[in-house]
This record gives structure tokens, C-alpha cells and sequence, in this order.
């Protein structure tokens, strides 16, 4: 699996545990989000969120991350990967004046205006498997949907053609 990293993220995961053998990573520039998969970069993108991350882009970067969220808006996938819990957020355990409520419920309404999945990691390492599984499966989708189109229409056009 080829996995691409944005350029501009910040803290990027490594993918070099043994379980994620067999992925490399690419780094270029995404419109959307921190990770993709090459070649699919236009149907699937993440972002990656630390909870004080989280914060700031909810109040200072409030309206950069809502233009990345009506660009998500026209991917098959568009995902948030938080590196926190949603006990933490209850709990108030991070340096902002954003509510619990308020940051939760900007969430709630951000996921049904922009279809944005939103994925509580609980921790770095859960959102890099959670990155890589999202990834993995979304490829493993993409590859039978192209199975099942090569079985009803064949290889190539009539005659044998390419197309």
C-alpha cells in the first residue's frame, strides 16, 4: 500500500511497526487532508488531529478548516482522525476556552454539513493504525469495485481493444 502524506503535516506517523509491513510512504502536497493513497488521492483523504490541534482549528483555524471540509464534501471519503478520546473532551483535558459541548457539538453538525466521518483514536498510536486501516480498507473496496466492473464488461472494448 502506497500511502501519501502531506508534505505540511506536522507530526507525521512512521508506518514502520511490523504491522504495517508492506507500506511506504509518499510525501507530496494534498488539497484535503494529511494522508491519502496513491492514485486515489482525489477519492480519500484524512486528516490528522492532535486534541490541542483540534482546538485551535475549531477557534483560530475555524474557517481554514471549513473550506478543507467543503473540499472533503466531494471526496468518496473524508475522514478525522483525533488522537485523543471524547471522554477527554468531556473531562476538559486540554488548554482552551472551547466548551466541551461547544466542541462536541461543532463536530456533530461539521459531520452531517460535510459528511466528515469522525474517528476518536485515543491516543498517537491509535490514530496512526486507525489512519492505515481506513487506508487499507478503503483500497481493498476500490479493488473489488474494479474486479466486479472487469467481470460484467471484460478487460478491454470489442475486438479486443484497450480502452
Amino acid at each position: 500500500m502506497r500511502i501519501v502524506q502531506d508534505s505540511r503535516e506536522q507530526a507525521p506517523y512512521a508506518f514502520n511497526a511490523p504491522k504495517y509491513a508492506g507500506v511506504s510512504v509518499e510525501v507530496g502536497t494534498l488539497q484535503t487532508g494529511d494522508y491519502s493513497l496513491h492514485g486515489l488521492t482525489d477519492r480519500i483523504a484524512l486528516e490528522r488531529k492532535s486534541l490541542s490541534d483540534l482546538c485551535g482549528t475549531l477557534t483560530a483555524g475555524r474557517e481554514r478548516f471549513k473550506h478543507e471540509c467543503e473540499r472533503g464534501r466531494g471526496l468518496e471519503y473524508f475522514g478525522l482522525v483525533i488522537e485523543s478520546s471524547m471522554d477527554d473532551v468531556r473531562r476538559h483535558n486540554y488548554r482552551s476556552a472551547m466548551t466541551p459541548q461547544s466542541l462536541l457539538q461543532t463536530l456533530a453538525a461539521w459531520s452531517i454539513r460535510y459528511g466528515l466521518h469522525i474517528h476518536w483514536c485515543g491516543s498517537r498510536e491509535g490514530g496512526e493504525y486507525m489512519v492505515h486501516s481506513l487506508l487499507e480498507k478503503f483500497l481493498k473496496e476500490q479493488q473489488t469495485r474494479l474486479a466486479a466492473l472487469v467481470r460484467a464488461h471484460g478487460e478491454g472494448t470489442e475486438g479486443g481493444e484497450a480502452a
